[in-house]
């Protein structure tokens, strides 16, 4: 046969075979978070077989009297496919790859377009192609993947490599997916939900040698998913066989094989991040066995990974450097029981546990000289995690996956000089001392364990021409919590510049004096006690083939939050959050080749644990601002530290973020609260062009309703809010801004609470006073907005052992003036408690492009086989920069002094020639100053970004079973270290003057380095 024959006859096969599901009326092909199905047509009442020869696994169903079979939760992996009727074959057998939570389609005889197909003799594998039955926008990864390209071993880097999806632009890391921000994920491992609920940024997580393979979710996602309104990661681990294996896999990354970071300098010469002496060192050595316990029944797989890291690094001032080192081992277990061909049960475990201790020395930055040692810093985190799942395939037509889990996160940081050291910090514009700033580089003595329990229930239920998949699923989160800042009272000191007659952002005021150049804030900060989030929710979904060639899926969703106090009382519990998903997919063509697609969905977010810890806890937030006097040399042990030297306090102690009590919780959590949810439009075309090459192009669109933050109301239908004293006053509420909020108060207003107050937010709830407290009315706030709109082409070759190609380019708007639970242009991690809402100025006038805005997003990645021993790999991203604002400090309207969108451009400071009775020069009161807006985005954007990463393997077998395989990998190997975030306080305070650091990198890509893994399998 020639080759043109060959691969005449291969590009039938993958027509005909693989991929012609809505054509022959089908039910939908759809899968569950750790398997895949396989889905199909062949003569009415076949009995069509599959089994994975490397378990033994079987199982046969009979199709319907239209031919239509469908084999649900299958674990991944490769299948033989068979199909008989009366004891005669129909068609061939198939090889068929069963894909993370995708649908392979495999159409065997009987159907028109396949008939030739029994001529054919099939000796390759089917794989999924253009998925016919699917309405959601997913990227799946392999591990053999992997090692072809230069990914590097974290799932950040898997993420990114889907279009939309980038890295958080802030110093607090993440994943951002399509415009939202990096607290709005999920990431799931053989189905167990191991999302840090905290704060919802971060993940539990495991080497890659423990991963079979990855799904990228970016859109259009099952009612099975929920919880998220940015994107889901889902993963499935490695599984044993028939046949024993073992192996071995090191990965070196030596500190000589990563280039040096830049240090970064001011225009006149000073230093302001030192990173050059900055080094990174990694070794992981992990060794894997899996095979039968019991042959064709009980199967394991266990590995073991030492893990060490020796990374040193300096502070920006050069006067302290701190070497870590981790050692702490990985380890991970699956067991897989086919109990027989209708029952399987699996177990997965590991442990991501890790310890850290950085030992922290004094350093001279100029000599490269490191001095005696002054602290160690311990930091745990980590846990064991582990899920146990049940599948039955009940009939010829139920089946039903059980799975219950624990999912475990520790987090705990302390250091030998807790007792005696305070922090320091400042804002990069005060002189410093040249010695290191306070006696520990440890800003906070913190412990918190987080513990989820996760149970749920999935089934699918086929009944002619519909699918119906239905089930539930629960989870039970508890945070167990302690934090405070180290040294003499708990207090960290941070310093700040600011001119004589600044305005500090102080509620109860203040006001730098003459002959001062700024201003130091002393925080307290303490909270305890364990806490409990539950969350619920059913589901049901019907997948119904209206038409030979179109299908149309109907979902429905319904959540429950229910966030506790310290003593268990729900404060924030939301019920019947209807969620509905409608999605199509016209298989144009009729075969399988050619698919328009849409998808139409409503998701919701949780309420984050950090906000029943801070809110329901009893926190203590106490901010004391004092006049900076300079600096004042001390020593401990030997080595010599500054501390800044307060001089008169300014204004009154600030408490309004929390005084230590917990209040009245319903005057304080909106009694009518709506929660956040993400309505989003997907429309999509994808088409196969031969065997190999396909494309599609997408089109998104995302809106984000409401959001849940602290408000700090100051005024009631009865007037002002005024304590004791008859001050103002701030009570801080959970609510929804811009919508109206009902909290336990005077309704009467005779001074004592006695029923819900409305309050219309859009128009009321915060008092105006002037500089000198006169009542000038009330104001509301602003609605938070947020939309995403995105256009998507993509090309992909498949592998064919030669070359494989992916290119993507996403072109993307983010705009509105909420970037959702945390704020990355001014680094703000604390989820659901933002400064966007603290009061009405902080947002006014804050539309525009939103921090994860990036309008290019151009991704390239490929293999190219020299020889079968020889790969080559490349892996490109080009993303365009993110916006950049001014931020400035107080507005027109009153004296509020906090981040704004003005800036303040005349009688900013003191009167020239006044003084009070006491010699001090006299400030402008606030109505006299003039402001000019400074919105988002004003100020351009950071610099377009490259990173090129690319790779070089080489494989041979040993003896019959064996492969060693060696890469060397380089990443960022143009050593590109372009600015990725800058300074974005334009004016920190009220003063005459801006920022001299206003636009200073901050954030910077990081610098090249190598990678070399080597590989035993046998």
């Amino acid at each position: 046969m020639n080759s043109n024959n060959r691969k005449l006859r291969r590009t039938v096969l993958c027509m005909a075979l693989g991929l012609g599901l809505a054509s022959l009326a089908v039910p939908a092909a759809v899968a569950g978070s750790n398997d895949g199905s396989v889905v199909g047509h062949t003569a009415a009442g076949a009995v069509i077989t599959v089994n994975n020869t490397a378990t033994g696994f079987t199982r046969s169903v009979t199709a319907d009297a239209k031919g239509n079979y469908r084999f649900p939760f299958l674990p991944v992996g490769t299948y033989t496919l068979e199909s008989s009727k009366d004891g005669a074959p129909v068609g061939h057998p198939v090889n068929v790859t069963v894909s993370l939570g995708n649908a392979t389609t495999v159409n065997v005889g009987a159907a028109d377009n396949a008939t030739a197909l029994e001529a054919i003799s099939v000796s390759g594998t089917i794989l999924p192609g253009v998925d016919v039955s699917s309405t959601e926008s997913a990227t799946n990864v392999t591990r053999e993947q992997l090692s072809r390209i230069p990914v590097d071993q974290n799932i950040t880097s898997v993420a990114i490599l889907a279009p939309g999806v980038n890295r958080g632009v802030a110093g607090f890391g993440g994943i951002s997916f399509g415009g939202s921000s990096v607290a709005e994920n999920s990431f799931y491992v053989n189905g167990l939900n191991v999302t840090d609920f905290y704060n919802r940024n971060g993940f539990s997580s495991a080497p890659f040698a423990f991963y079979q393979e990855f799904q990228v979710k970016t859109g259009g996602y099952s009612v099975e998913f929920g919880r998220t309104t940015g994107g889901v990661i889902n993963a499935v681990t490695r599984s044993g066989t028939n046949d024993f294996h073992f192996g071995t896999e090191m990965t070196l990354e030596p500190g000589n094989w990563h280039s040096r970071a830049d240090d970064h300098y001011r225009a006149d010469g000073t230093r302001y991040i030192t990173a050059g002496k900055d080094r990174d060192s990694l070794v992981k050595l992990n060794g894997y066995v899996s095979g039968p316990i019991v042959k064709d029944k009980l199967f394991f797989f266990a590995m073991y990974e030492a893990r060490g890291a020796t990374p040193r690094n300096t502070n920006d001032d050069g006067t302290v450097l701190t070497s870590n080192g981790s050692d702490t081992g990985f380890w991970g277990a699956t067991i897989d029981w086919h109990v027989n061909d209708s029952n399987l049960l699996s177990a997965m475990a590991f442990s991501d546990k890790d310890k850290n201790v950085g030992d922290v020395y004094d350093y001279d930055y100029a000599t490269d000289t490191i001095g005696s040692k002054t602290n160690e810093i311990y930091t745990d985190t980590g846990g064991k995690n582990w899920a146990l799942t049940w599948t039955s395939y009940l009939t010829n037509d139920l089946s039903m996956k059980l799975m219950y889990g624990r999912n475990n996160r520790e987090s705990f940081n302390r250091g030998l000089s807790d007792l005696e050291c305070n922090p320091v910090a400042t804002d990069g514009d005060i002189p410093l001392p040249g010695i290191g700033l306070g006696c520990t580089t440890n800003t906070a003595v913190s412990k918190r364990n987080d513990v989820r329990k996760q149970a749920r229930a999935d089934f699918e239920w086929t009944l002619g021409e519909h699918l119906l998949r239905f089930g539930y699923d629960s989870e039970k989160n508890t945070s167990d919590y302690d934090r405070y800042y180290p040294g003499p009272g708990a207090l960290y000191y941070n310093v700040y510049q600011a001119a004589p007659g600044s305005s500090i952002p102080n509620p109860s005021g203040g006001v730098v004096p003459a002959g001062y150049a700024g201003y130091v804030r002393a925080r307290r900060y303490e909270i305890s006690g364990t806490f409990e989030t539950t969350n619920s929710a059913y589901y049901i979904e019907d997948n119904w083939q209206v038409t030979p060639n179109v299908l149309l899926n109907l979902g429905l969703r319904r959540d429950g939050f229910d966030n506790k106090t310290g003593d268990g009382d729900s404060y924030i519990k939301m019920e019947n959050m209807i969620a509905p998903r409608l999605g199509f997919s016209w298989d144009m063509h009729g075969d399988g080749t050619t698919k328009l697609f849409g998808n139409l969905g409503r998701y919701y977010l949780p309420v984050a644990n950090v906000i029943n810890i801070k809110q329901a806890g009893g926190l203590l937030d106490e901010r004391t601002y004092y006049a900076f006097d300079g600096w004042e040399t001390r020593d401990r042990n030997g080595s010599p530290y500054a501390m800044p030297i307060l001089g008169p306090q300014l204004g009154g102690v600030d408490v309004s973020q929390g005084d230590g009590s917990v209040g009245d919780l319903r005057s304080e959590v909106d009694h009518h609260m709506d929660q956040v949810y993400q309505d989003e439009l997907i429309l999509g075309f994808q088409q196969m062009l031969d065997d190999k090459w396909s494309w599609g192009v997408s089109g998104t669109y995302r809106r984000l309703h409401n959001a849940i933050d602290d408000m700090g109301i100051t005024q009631t239908p009865c007037g002002p809010l005024l304590d004791s004293d008859g001050d103002p006053t701030t009570q801080w509420v959970m609510a929804n801004p811009g919508s109206k909020v009902s909290i336990w108060g005077d309704t009467n207003c005779d001074g004592t609470p006695d029923g819900y107050v409305d309050i219309d937010t859009a128009k009321h709830g915060w008092a105006m006073y002037d500089s000198d407290g006169n009542y000038l009315g009330e104001r509301g706030w602003v609605k938070p907005k947020r939309t995403y709109t995105a256009m998507e082409f993509q090309i992909d070759r498949a592998w064919d052992d030669k070359w494989a190609f992916n290119a993507s380019y996403t072109l993307s708007w983010s705009r509105g003036n909420a970037e959702g639970p945390v704020n990355s242009d001014t680094n703000f991690d604390d989820t659901g408690r933002t400064e966007n809402f603290d009061d009405p100025w902080v947002n006014f006038g804050g539309d525009g492009y939103l921090p994860n805005d990036r309008r290019h997003q151009i991704k390239l990645r490929g293999t190219y086989a020299i020889t079968p021993q020889w790969q080559l790999g490349a892996d490109l991203q080009i993303l365009s920069g993110t916006p950049v604002t001014g931020f400035g400090s107080g507005n027109p309207y009153d004296a509020t002094s906090y981040h704004s969108y003005y800036i303040c451009v005349q009688n900013c400071g003191f009167i020239p020639g006044e003084v009070d009775a006491d010699g001090d020069p006299v400030p402008y009161p606030s109505e006299q100053r003039v402001y000019e807006r400074s919105p988002r985005g004003k100020y351009g954007r950071t610099p377009w970004s490259y990173d090129l990463g690319a790779s070089i393997s080489w494989q041979k077998p040993i003896g019959t079973d064996g492969r060693i395989k060696a890469k060397f990998a380089v990443y960022n190997l143009l050593n590109s270290q372009r600015t990725l975030g800058v300074n974005q306080d334009l004016q920190p305070s009220i003063s005459d003057s801006t920022s001299d650091t206003f636009g200073e990198g901050i954030r910077f890509q990081s610098p090249r380095f190598a990678q070399l893994t080597v590989s035993l399998d046998f």
